[in-house]
């Protein structure tokens, strides 16, 4: 009786084994927190190709994240940049849920948490989250937090890897506006500032290596002219209108100073102009009484539905809040 000859089908090209192959850099992604920025990271990443994993606080939270991801893909079909069958190819690719475990195997989790409604994040909390994302992740896989403040290296301190960890931003959340900060800490590694800048492009956005400094750039530029602005308007040098249009116009900007206040948010606003007078002891960050004004009567931009403009509910400018003046 012939003897039955068995070898191995793994050496045959069309036969090798999924886990022989070179997986792609950034092709699994994770997000923890999903508020705005959150959603905006699960947006570009998605459609970038990545599958995404996010995590928010409960079922609920999840659902409204899974309808706003929708609503802004249903908006882009609108405006012709995107066509049914795409949409569903990018749905697909994201993924809830409420478990750590699931985060196994990214490449890249961005700590989102959202902010309080005094304009504020948990440190804490979020050296918590660092903490349990290293008992899951893969040694080299990159951790990072989303904001404009000084906090990676406190949040990296009490890792094992904390050569790993990175801080990112994206200013301002409109399609032109395609800057993306990557902030090195004390320990962040030149090998994962390099992945940081591959992800930056990826993603169609241009990377800007940043220092650890509260603000960042985007956000330091920033404050000094929203407080110049409202300096001015209080002088009565000229009208709200006329200074929205000279930093429009003259200037070449998409929104105006004020409106741009009120996308961001007026209690992140002043919180972090708060932090950074502390950090500097310049006066040219303190909080103009005007933010102050808003601030303490729950005027807090497009989120309220009042700030420096009156909104309705799809965020769209009704009218000029006349009670600042």
């Amino acid at each position: 009786m012939t003897e039955t000859i068995i070898e191995p089908i793994e050496q045959f090209g069309l036969s090798i084994s999924a886990q022989h192959k070179k997986k792609p850099m950034f092709s699994k992604i994770g997000v923890v927190g999903a508020g705005k920025e959150g959603r905006t990271i699960i947006n570009l990443t998605s459609s970038a190709g990545m599958d995404v994993i996010f995590m928010d606080e409960n079922q609920e939270r999840i659902d409204f994240v899974m309808e706003e991801v929708s609503r802004n893909l249903d908006s882009k079909i609108e405006n012709w940049g995107l066509t049914q069958s795409e949409k569903k190819i990018i749905m697909n690719r994201i993924t809830p849920t409420l478990d750590y475990v699931d985060f196994r195997g990214c490449d890249l989790v961005v700590e989102c948490t959202r902010y309080s409604e005094t304009g504020r994040r948990s440190t804490p909390l979020r050296k918590n989250i660092f903490k349990k994302l290293e008992e899951i992740l893969e040694p080299d896989a990159i951790i990072a937090t989303n904001g404009p403040t000084v906090i990676i290296s406190e949040l990296a301190a009490d890792l094992i890897h904390k050569e790993r960890c990175v801080s990112l931003y994206f200013p301002v959340a409109h399609p032109d506006a395609r800057i993306l900060e990557i902030v090195s800490g004390m320990y962040t590694s030149n090998e994962v500032y390099a992945k940081m800048e591959i992800f930056a492009k990826l993603i169609g956005y241009k990377p800007h290596k940043v220092s650890e400094s509260n603000g960042n750039v985007s956000l330091r530029l920033m404050v000094a002219m929203l407080n110049e602005a409202c300096e001015i308007l209080m002088e009565h040098v000229t009208s709200m209108e006329n200074i929205e249009e000279t930093f429009t116009i003259i200037y070449g900007q998409r929104y105006g100073i004020f409106r741009m206040a009120d996308i961001i948010g007026i209690e992140r606003m002043v919180t972090l102009m708060e932090a950074m007078f502390n950090d500097f002891g310049d006066k040219k960050y303190k909080p103009n009484p005007i933010l102050w004004k808003l601030y303490r009567s729950n005027q807090l931009g497009i989120r309220t539905g009042k700030g420096f403009y009156i909104y309705d509910q799809n965020g769209n400018v009704t009218g000029i809040n006349n009670s600042l003046f």
